[in-house]
């Protein structure tokens, strides 16, 4: 079994993803994008045997910011960059017996002498749909579900397969003169930038979630280039919503976007998800990934979501404790910072239950 650390420069990088489907979370050019944002240091583990391939990319942390009170040097977490990364396995490799599990103890290995304490990996809803059935009982924890749309299927049953309370709300938006349409981001970059943060202030999410500036969308659409897409919808002279869209190996991801305050009880954004499914289909894609709820819960946007479609994946979340010294070290250090017991902390759903926030 051939093991090797390597940095998103490699050019390994790149040959991997060529033999593996992948979606634009495990580009370099994302995985950088993410780890200047958080201030983190972008590597992937590669794990070979022949010709079976296992691909982890993530950013490494230390952890000497978790409490202010006493340094911490040479302990380091890591965690998925914002999406779903997940973890590549390729056809050999996933359909060998008793592989996966293997090579996920080769990964763990690899990962206690890198100095890593913990790890958090999000799973890709599609990429990863089937880890559940590959890997030992309890390896992941279902976190909740995500919807997307199967492309694959006619026009005509997509539309069937849409709630009738989306399909009347579409045809209304449609009759008062709304139109969808994909624009060039470089012209609409400010403005959709202004709509989303007036989004974000709305739902309560832009202190708690989603940071995201004009800046952080430019850089964003430096990375990505023509896999990034943006679409909007006009009324009356208007843009009443914005979205961008991510596309990558016969995948498109409804990534994110907002709805002008004044325009929230029209629904536009219907009418935007009907006309980015079509879009999708006609340019030769399998699947728009709706994503799930806020914090993983079916509340309401989880419940407009899956009015679009009946396909429904489990999103899984890879949570390992590599070392449980240091890691119940950091929980005692954190708890005492926050004036708790560590028992509050270990007992609470958030993982490493050291980065818990106050």
């Amino acid at each position: 079994m051939n093991t090797q650390l390597i940095s998103i420069s490699n050019p390994l990088w790149m040959e991997i993803l060529h033999q593996i489907r992948h979606d634009i979370y495990q580009l370099p050019e994302y995985i950088s994008l993410e780890s200047s944002r958080t201030q983190s240091i972008p590597e992937a583990i590669v794990i070979t045997d022949g010709d079976k391939i296992f691909f982890a990319p993530y950013l490494l942390s230390q952890c000497d910011d978790i409490t202010d009170e006493e340094s911490i040097t040479e302990v380091f977490d890591i965690k998925s960059p914002y999406g779903y990364p997940g973890i590549l396995l390729n056809d050999a490799a996933a359909n060998t017996p008793g592989f996966p599990d293997l090579v996920m103890n080769e990964f763990k290995s690899l990962l206690r002498d890198r100095g890593v304490c913990s790890a958090f990996f999000r799973l890709h809803p599609i990429l990863n749909d089937n880890f559940y059935n590959l890997f030992l009982p309890n390896t992941f924890t279902l976190n909740g579900n995500t919807i997307s749309i199967d492309l694959r299927i006619s026009e005509s049953q997509i539309w069937t397969n849409t709630r009738k309370g989306h399909r009347s709300t579409i045809n209304k938006c449609k009759r008062l003169g709304m139109v969808a349409r994909m624009v060039s981001i470089e012209e609409y970059l400010d403005e959709f930038t202004v709509i989303y943060q007036e989004t974000m202030d709305r739902v309560g999410a832009a202190d708690r979630y989603y940071t995201f500036d004009l800046a952080y969308f430019t850089d964003m659409y430096n990375a990505l280039r023509e896999k990034l897409h943006l679409c909007i919808v006009e009324y009356e002279g208007e843009i009443a919503c914005a979205g961008l869209y991510t596309e990558n190996c016969g995948i498109v991801q409804s990534t994110l976007g907002g709805t002008k305050n004044k325009f929230v009880h029209l629904s536009p954004s219907s009418l935007e998800t009907d006309f980015a499914r079509y879009w999708a289909k006609e340019r030769g894609n399998e699947f728009l990934h709706l994503g799930g709820g806020v914090g993983c819960s079916k509340d309401n946007v989880y419940t407009f979501k899956a009015g679009f479609s009946q396909l429904e994946h489990n999103f899984l979340t890879l949570r390992l404790i590599i070392d449980e010294e240091k890691y119940r070290y950091l929980v005692a250090l954190r708890a005492k910072h926050m004036n708790i017991q560590p028992e509050e902390l270990m007992k609470s759903n958030f993982f490493p239950a050291y980065r818990s926030p106050k």
